[in-house]
């Protein structure tokens, strides 16, 4: 599934062509995707002026001059094509401006789009309980002392549940708990004050690099100009079970399962 830094990139690719355009077409291909497309979506966005484009956890940001803000989430496979050489029938939106053509690709059509007035974008249900952006100045120590405190799940969990902080997957997490030396396994509410200032800052670190390497690319994901992400290259423990600790302390990556999901980390230097 796309995540964070594949959202941001896909949100930084899409807003090169069409931040500050007019948009004179826009047609669905099918009724929906995982859920229906918006009644009137193509007559609100015919003659609207894109104004800015944004993103809220995983959730890509449209918003136009006419007060509304087109909401889409990739999916499972999704993404966008820019200036697609030839149609593919997995285009599911198509959006023209003046000087380019949008296609919101998804093979598997988990992927969705929603339309709402810009001043409720707080009020939509998804957002409604979420966390911090991990990006965002909210994102602190603080925060998360006082939304684990007391709590026996493990960290690892509880750092992907959206209400303690917007957008995190599975991928950054792995990630940030390693270069922030804690164990997945350890009950959130026993982490250290300490342990949390670097956990705050090991998330902000892995994601922004993500960002700068186009994202991870795993199975079907590319940005809108159908390059790859590079970050995977880059994973310190997500998928490389049995290889040796990047800190050369004598360890080994071990994977293991929680709340349904695999978690990689090292038993050496994770405690």
């Amino acid at each position: 599934m796309p995540e964070l830094p594949e959202v941001e990139t896909t949100v930084r690719g899409l807003a090169l062509h069409l931040e500050n355009r007019t948009i004179t077409a826009a047609r669905t291909a099918r009724p929906d995707m995982r859920r229906p497309f918006p009644e009137g979506l193509g007559q609100a966005l015919v003659g609207a002026r894109v104004t800015a484009l944004g993103r809220r956890a995983k959730f890509g940001l449209i918003h136009t001059d006419r007060d509304q803000t087109l909401i889409f989430h990739l999916g499972m496979s999704g993404r966008w094509r820019i200036d697609p050489d030839q149609p593919d029938r997995h285009d599911h939106l198509l959006i023209e401006t003046e000087s380019n053509r949008f296609a919101l690709n998804d093979p598997r059509r988990f992927g969705w789009v929603d339309l709402v007035d810009t001043a409720a974008l707080d009020a939509w249900p998804s957002f409604v309980t979420m966390g911090p952006e991990p990006l965002g100045p909210d994102l602190t120590a603080a925060h998360l002392r006082a939304a684990l405190a007391g709590r026996r799940q493990a960290i690892k969990l509880l750092l992907l549940d959206q209400r303690i902080v917007a957008g995190l997957g599975n991928i950054y997490v792995c990630e940030a708990l390693w270069r922030a030396r804690i164990s997945p396994k350890r009950a959130g509410g026993r982490v250290s004050l300490a342990a949390l200032e670097r956990l705050v800052t090991a998330i902000r670190e892995v994601l922004e690099q993500s960002i700068r390497d186009g994202g991870s690319t795993l199975r079907d994901y590319a940005r809108p100009d159908g390059e790859l992400g590079y970050f995977s290259t880059r994973f310190d423990v997500y998928g490389r079970t049995g290889e040796s600790c990047r800190r050369e302390d004598g360890g080994h990556i071990a994977r293991i399962e929680q709340g349904g999901r695999s978690t990689w980390y090292c038993p050496v230097c994770q405690r």
